[in-house]
């Protein structure tokens, strides 16, 4: 049996997949609330507590960066180590990766309908790349070695934010009042949609609703101002999705033109099948293909949203599984 994780700031998956037939079957799952605990090795504790499997191979994707199989966690309090978590389930080795490089491996296991098509483009043999918003951003691609997709981690979300037009400048000088370095990642991600949302409030952009503020202050953020723009309910809320979705695809562009990733690129995070109707309507894709010089490249590219809650899940397990192949 294999034990995969699928490990976020938020929420952390679990899953046991059965492998005897040398390929993966999800036996069991269950989501965990991050926060609520002070450590990975609890989690898997109260898990094997629930669902005593027999584990004979481990594999968590992590939101950080892996460094000899240990990592800080980039938006939660935790510090995990592969020996740490091998003791606990009492183990030889256990694999860290970093949590887009887990969705990486997971896109081979993409069934075609749960993959929402934002651009055909036209397909070709070479790299692909992953973007994926949530709690923070992450960015992983896959080498095409001309037989197989090999994935590999980066931590993109963290590059420094590139201003395209007046209001993004005005953007950007408004978080930098806030943040040392503004990132892509003080921008798009569920965080960053609020920052966007309060900087067109504070800037006289836009008119904030009694009722808007109470559900922002009372729950989740991005939620908030992302039902209220869906539902064309407030004209401040409609305004910042509307900028958070051009950003996005212009570094989901960025992304594919530092990767050459003529082969795909991927828009995963818990934020994309939530906003779903907002990416149909052109505004990511025009944000894409707009680096003149290359906007033919990038119009070729196949663009797809990943529905897939499970798909790092599935990717850990997937690479738990190749190591056994190894």
């Amino acid at each position: 049996m294999i034990l995969a994780g699928d490990i976020g700031a938020t929420k952390t998956n679990l899953g046991f997949f059965d492998d005897s037939s040398g390929r993966l079957r999800l036996v069991a799952s269950k989501t965990f609330s991050s926060r609520s605990y002070p450590g990975l090795e609890n989690i898997i504790e109260q898990c094997l507590r629930e669902a005593p499997h027999k584990v004979k191979r481990a594999c968590f994707g992590i939101a950080g960066p892996i460094r000899e199989g240990r990592v800080q966690t980039s938006n939660l309090p935790w510090v995990v180590e592969a020996k740490k978590i091998a003791g606990v389930l009492n183990l030889k080795e256990v694999i860290l990766i970093n949590d887009l490089e887990a969705t990486a491996y997971g896109i081979a296991m993409l069934e075609k309908d749960l993959l929402l098509c934002l651009n055909p483009g036209k397909a070709t043999a070479g790299n692909q790349a992953v973007i994926a918003a949530g709690t923070g951003l992450g960015e992983a691609f896959l080498y095409w070695n001309g037989k197989d997709h090999l994935p590999a981690a980066s931590e993109g979300g963290h590059t420094d934010f590139a201003p395209r037009s007046d209001l993004e400048i005005e953007l950007f000088n408004y978080l930098r009042k806030e943040f040392e370095h503004v990132s892509y990642e003080r921008v798009v991600s569920g965080p960053g949609l609020l920052s966007i949302y309060q900087f067109l409030r504070d800037s006289g952009k836009g008119l904030e609703p009694d009722w808007l503020r109470g559900r922002i202050q009372k729950g989740d953020p991005t939620a908030a101002i992302s039902t209220a723009a869906l539902e064309k309910a407030c004209q401040l809320a409609v305004d910042a999705l509307d900028l958070f979705v051009s950003i996005y695809g212009a570094e989901a562009a960025n992304l594919a033109l530092k990767t050459m990733a003529v082969g795909g690129v991927f828009v995963g995070g818990g934020i994309a099948p939530k906003i779903r109707e907002k990416l149909v309507d052109g505004q990511f894709m025009k944000a894409f293909t707009a680096k003149g010089r290359f906007e033919e490249l990038l119009q070729g590219i196949p663009v797809h949203v990943i529905l897939d809650e499970k798909t790092a899940l599935k990717g850990s397990a997937r690479r738990a599984l190749m190591q056994k192949t190894q």
